[in-house]
């Protein structure tokens, strides 16, 4: 039996998974680190700390189970996307890395778009520049710490500074490329043009590869320090959105998943390149060769309820801990005694803004519909439902780019809530599958090891093989229709409101 090693390489601590070559887990290992937010919107992370971390869990995974660690073959990496790691001509990093959820660059952002032009950029990256992606980390260094600037000689994305703590290699792939704003997205490659418009080093970034495919090998030094051998292969991986997806079986035309975590991700297969030039959603190459994704992010899905959790679930918290259950579990058995609408009641979940589909830092959360007769668990139902009619504004710029939507894949907390399953359903209006996917991207990354090492002959297969649906669940037409009428409400009440947002957000409070 082969065994298979899944990194991610996260933003609050390292996970590593082992896997044998039916896409079974066999054990796991978690390592946490720091994250640094020296100033106000600022967020670093210490590269050193990734790899401390790296080492750590996957110490952690092979001590907890015995097997021959010699037979791993394979390792796949994930992780968080967007950050920058600069290296000197001797492989030593120049400064802290910048993260993913850094806003510093706003500034930024505004420069490479008016050099680049924003409709250029849509057409080649497939994307707006925003602040969290790694083109205005550059520039940040250029115009605020030059002498990093000059030093630099590679600049890499998180996993890929732990590809090269393995491997000694420089290497990327498509997926995690594609939020750079340097990538082009239709072609698969970095775009030259956009490299040269902003005056970057094109050495400085590394090749690029297809997810699956091998980079490099485990150096010896660190082969010996695991017990393994040094012809382990590390395929290029992906990021941790489109590991994720491997991991949830989206890897072919109708499937979509839908994620309701803090935030919200609807992530969908499409078999061509589809760009919205609004910029409402993203378009990156998936970790499927060849493939590429739309996603939507709303940001405060199910930041939502635990807001409501914290607020107004206090008697529920208390009786949580005598009953030893989950506060969200008896939340929502209070929501599941309210009809669909929630007597009337919507809510906008603009708790922190929104990205998805409205790009709005000044929206804010809104119950609309409120009167005497409502009461908690009306309420509980409204946040419910308001989330999911915010994941179901994704679902309607997809299906408006030519996407098809067949079946969607439910992942994150909300996807443990058999009624939030069943509300998802009726609102979508598609069939929703529960599946098998606590370790996320990792488990995708592991099985893209098992691709590039021949295990199986294409990453198709081996989620048909290794993706376990644990339930499902059909929509209702009936209710459907009510939700169609309450969700035209909701999609008219943000630009009734967008005035306002920004007028209160000037108070001083």
């Amino acid at each position: 039996m082969n065994y298979f090693l899944g990194i991610d390489v996260g933003t609050t601590g390292c996970k590593a998974i082992l896997v044998d070559e039916n896409g079974e887990l066999i054990a796991k290992g978690v390592e946490e680190y720091p994250l640094y937010t020296p100033r106000p919107n600022w967020a670093e992370q210490d590269p050193s700390d990734w790899w401390q971390g790296t080492q750590q869990a996957i110490k952690k995974t092979l001590d907890s189970v015995s097997i021959d660690r010699k037979a791993i073959v394979g390792i796949g990496l994930t992780g968080q996307m967007h950050g920058s790691v600069f290296l000197n001509n001797k492989g030593e990093v120049i400064r802290p890395a910048i993260l993913w959820c850094d806003q510093r660059t706003a500034k930024e952002c505004e420069e490479i778009t008016q050099i680049v032009g924003r409709e250029k950029m849509m057409r080649i990256n497939g994307n707006p520049v925003l602040a969290g992606f790694t083109a205005p980390k550059i520039y940040w260094l250029k115009n605020n710490e030059p002498d990093h600037y000059k030093r630099i000689d590679k600049i890499l994305l998180p996993k890929d500074y732990i590809r090269f703590c393995l491997t000694g290699e420089f290497a990327t792939d498509v997926s995690d490329a594609s939020g750079t704003s340097l990538f082009d997205v239709p072609r698969r490659q970095w775009s030259d043009e956009i490299i040269s418009d902003l005056k970057l080093n094109r050495n400085w970034f590394p090749d690029c590869f297809e997810s699956p495919e091998i980079t490099g090998y485990l150096k010896r030094e660190i082969a010996q320090l695991f017990g393994m051998n040094d012809q382990v292969i590390v395929v290029a991986g992906g990021g941790d959105n489109a590991a994720g997806a491997i991991g949830t079986g989206i890897v072919k035309s109708g499937l979509v998943s839908a994620s309701i975590g803090t935030s919200g991700v609807v992530f969908a297969f499409s078999d061509e390149v589809k760009i919205d030039m609004k910029g409402r959603v993203h378009t990156f190459c998936h970790a499927v060769p060849g493939k590429w994704h739309v996603m939507g992010v709303m940001l405060a899905a199910g930041g939502s309820f635990r807001w409501l959790r914290d607020v107004l679930g206090t008697e529920e918290k208390n009786l949580a801990a005598l009953l030893d259950k989950d506060a969200y579990e008896i939340l929502t058995e209070e929501a599941a005694q309210v009809e669909p609408g929630g007597e009337g009641l919507i809510f906008l979940p603009y708790l922190t803004g929104e990205r998805t589909p409205h790009a709005d830092p000044y929206a804010r959360g809104v119950f609309f519909g409120l009167t005497l007769k409502h009461r908690k668990n009306e309420i509980v139902r409204a946040v419910m439902e308001g989330v999911t009619f915010g994941m179901r504004d994704s679902f309607e710029i997809i299906r408006e780019m030519g996407i098809p939507i067949g079946e969607v894949m439910a992942i994150g907390g909300g996807a443990k809530s058999p009624l939030w399953r069943k509300i998802q359903a009726d609102i979508y209006q598609v069939p929703l599958y529960q599946v098998r996917v606590d370790e996320g991207p990792a488990f995708g990354a592991a099985l893209l090891a098992a691709v590039g090492k021949g295990v199986f002959p294409n990453v198709e297969q081996a989620c048909q093989k290794a993706v376990k649906v644990m339930d499902k669940v059909y929509p209702d037409s009936q209710k459907g229709i009510r939700y169609n009428e309450i969700y035209q409400i909701y999609k008219d009440l943000y630009p009734a409101l967008k005035p306002f947002y920004k007028r209160i957000s000037n108070i001083s409070w």
